[in-house]
């Protein structure tokens, strides 16, 4: 008697994502995207100031006041000069991430912690709105196309599908993206003085062109794109490590609790690990961050021409070593990892709220 032919295995689980969310079009999840990205920008912001406080300072911005009717605060030790009492510099100094917190609420109110949020909304939702829909699309593309014709292709889906996406999101807003890190680098001179919002920002931009002896200022338009490849050169990595890590860890947890379709498995799962990916790739970008950070913000025209990543870095690296190299990773991690995951799981769960509805019709 023959041996027992063996039993074919099981077929492997199904993705997460539900066959019928794949046929949503692109709008549908545009507006799902958006909706997170508001709830999340509105929220951590605090945190984007304070890394590039901290990344500005490290490149030179001086947050020393400079208006003559200033005087001391309580809290800090005065000195003297020729006109009277005067802080300390180490008072406005920023040592690290709560510093920044209690030094700009104290000089500058509360509020000034969600400077650039206008920006920073204007920014996150186009760029949200392109990236996680393109994405959804582009990864359910590549998955497809590689069940049917080449199976070594899925597991790279989420890497080439998020490096594609976050380059298309970069390109279209970069702008938006400058002059928010102008806005939060910069404080105002005077006291009670309003600071110029993100369009005379971009306008103080294009004014560089009267400083700069060059045949082509015509074509001054290009500065709003300041920092593009930086940007790029660290957006895309950063997409590219968050959603190879994150992919693999949300189907595993939801294996965990099960393929039971709820909202709270969806936001529960998605929200851990869009938290632990952010971190992750924030860490490892973090140095690309800061050259990104000091090209937008130099005042230079002649460095502005000249400035790229490659060259920042190594400036960085041999006037301040490794330190100045991740300088303002803590914040930028924490920024990162809530971040990540609320616009994540916020996006799952508004597109699985509207695949329900639809499917009630």
């Amino acid at each position: 008697m023959g041996a027992e032919q063996a039993p074919e295995p099981p077929p492997p689980p199904p993705p997460p994502v539900a066959a019928a969310e794949r046929g949503m079009g692109f709008a549908e999840r545009a507006v799902a995207a958006a909706g997170a990205a508001v709830v999340s920008a509105v929220l951590v912001n605090p945190l984007d100031v304070a890394k590039t406080r901290l990344q500005a300072q490290a490149a030179g911005v001086v947050y020393n006041p400079i208006w003559s009717d200033f005087r001391c605060y309580p809290w800090c030790n005065p000195g003297m000069n020729g006109l009277g009492p005067s802080c300390s510099s180490e008072c406005f100094q920023y040592r690290g991430t709560m510093d920044v917190f209690y030094k700009v609420t104290k000089q500058e109110g509360v509020f000034r912690l969600w400077r650039g949020t206008a920006a920073s909304l204007a920014l996150a939702v186009p760029t949200v709105g392109i990236y996680l829909p393109s994405y959804d699309l582009l990864r359910n593309w590549i998955e497809e196309y590689s069940d049917h014709s080449f199976p070594k292709l899925r597991p790279y889906a989420p890497l080439i599908a998020g490096s594609v996406a976050r380059s298309l999101a970069c390109i279209t807003c970069s702008p938006i993206e400058l002059a928010r890190t102008r806005m939060q680098a910069f404080k105002v001179s005077n006291v009670g003085g309003k600071p110029p919002g993100m369009w005379k920002t971009l306008l103080g931009v294009l004014a560089l062109r009267q400083s700069i002896n060059h045949p082509e200022n015509i074509r001054s338009y290009h500065l709003l794109w300041t920092g593009l490849g930086a940007q790029l050169a660290r957006d895309v990595p950063f997409s590219a490590i968050c959603w190879t890590v994150l992919e693999p860890t949300r189907r595993h947890l939801i294996r965990i609790v099960g393929e039971q379709s709820n909202a709270a498995v969806i936001l529960g799962a998605n929200f851990s690990a869009g938290f632990i990916a952010g971190v992750i790739s924030a860490g490892a970008t973090c140095p690309l961050d800061v050259a990104k950070t000091r090209r937008q913000i130099e005042k230079d025209p002649a460095r502005v021409l000249h400035m790229n990543t490659r060259r920042i870095l190594h400036e960085v690296w041999s006037k301040e070593g490794i330190s100045g190299i991740f300088r303002g990773a803590g914040p930028r991690m924490a920024r990162a990892g809530p971040s990540v995951g609320i616009v994540v799981s916020s996006y799952e769960v508004v597109k699985h709220i509207m695949h329900r509805k639809h499917a009630e019709l």
